[in-house]
This record gives C-alpha cells, sequence and structure tokens, in this order.
C-alpha cells in the first residue's frame, strides 16, 4: 500500500513538473538605451518639440504684450474700441490653443511623428521578443522596467541581450 501511494506521488509530481510554465524578463529600458534609432528618434521629437514650444511661447507673449496695451491704453479708448481690441485678444488666445492642440493634443503632429518614429522600432522588439518566446518555449514575457511590483527577479531568465542581438544590436 505504501508503495502505491509512493508512485502515485512520484506520478503526481512528474505531471505537475511537466506543465511547469516557463517566464522570462526583459528591460525595455536597457533594450531602448541600447537601440541608436531608438536615441536619435528621441532627440528628433525632442528637437521638434522645444520648436514648436518656443513658437506657442512667443505667441502667447505677444497676447501678454497686447493685453498691458489694452490696459494702460483702456482710458483713452472709446467703448467700441474697447471691444475690438478685446476680440482681438480673445481670437489671439483662440489661434495660440488650437495651435498648441495642433502640436500637442492627443491627435497633434507630435504624437503623429511619435508614431511614426517610436513604433516602428516598438514592433521590431515586439516581433523579436515573440520569436525568442516562441523558440524557448516562454508563456510569459514580464517588462522588468514597468512591473513595479516585481521586486526581485533571477538575471537568468532576463532575455534582454538576446532580444537586442536578435534584433543586431549584440551587447
Amino acid at each position: 500500500m505504501k508503495k502505491l501511494f509512493l508512485l502515485f506521488g512520484l506520478f503526481a509530481a512528474f505531471a505537475v513538473s511537466g506543465y511547469a510554465q516557463k517566464f522570462a524578463l526583459i528591460d525595455m529600458e536597457y533594450i531602448l538605451k541600447n537601440i541608436s534609432s531608438y536615441e536619435t528618434a528621441n532627440q528628433q521629437l525632442e528637437a521638434v518639440s522645444q520648436r514648436w514650444q518656443k513658437e506657442v511661447e512667443v505667441a502667447q507673449q505677444e497676447i501678454q504684450n497686447m493685453y498691458k496695451t489694452y490696459q494702460s491704453e483702456l482710458v483713452f479708448l472709446s467703448a467700441e474700441q474697447k471691444t475690438k481690441r478685446e476680440n482681438e485678444i480673445v481670437e489671439k488666445e483662440k489661434s495660440v490653443q488650437e495651435l498648441k492642440r495642433n502640436y500637442f493634443g492627443p491627435e497633434g503632429e507630435l504624437f503623429k511623428r511619435r508614431e511614426a518614429l517610436i513604433k516602428p522600432i516598438q514592433d521590431d522588439i515586439y516581433n523579436a521578443i515573440k520569436e525568442i518566446s516562441d523558440a524557448k518555449g516562454y508563456q510569459l514575457v514580464l517588462d522588468r522596467a514597468s512591473a513595479s511590483s516585481v521586486i526581485f527577479a533571477s538575471p537568468r531568465i532576463d532575455i534582454s541581450n538576446e532580444v537586442l542581438a536578435k534584433l543586431g544590436y549584440s551587447k
């Protein structure tokens, strides 16, 4: 009877170990830092963003100057002139808001450029991870950089360098 329980226990242990899942980790920040095209794309986006931000700031400064001029000349203006100046200031504010939305909004130019420059790199990384996962039988690949709940993970399951090698950026 003891042998039967022992045999059944061993069988159950082998069955459970046969269904063991394989996990891997990547560090997306590390991978992206080692891809030169990503750094170049980020620099391009930063330069464009700064240029557009300066353009918006200049327009906002113009509005402030218009308002200060309006305030200083307020006593000399007729009601019709006051209304005209107020409308000009309001129109300028609306145009600046529109400019900000066109450049930095959710459907703005910066978003579109980021999609055009960064998305292909992210897709390449995803495809490399998928190929490595399929080849090595990983059921789950976690990103260490974004998984704040991962307290410790063995460096042996980190496949970041394999992903870089697959992309042609061997370390």
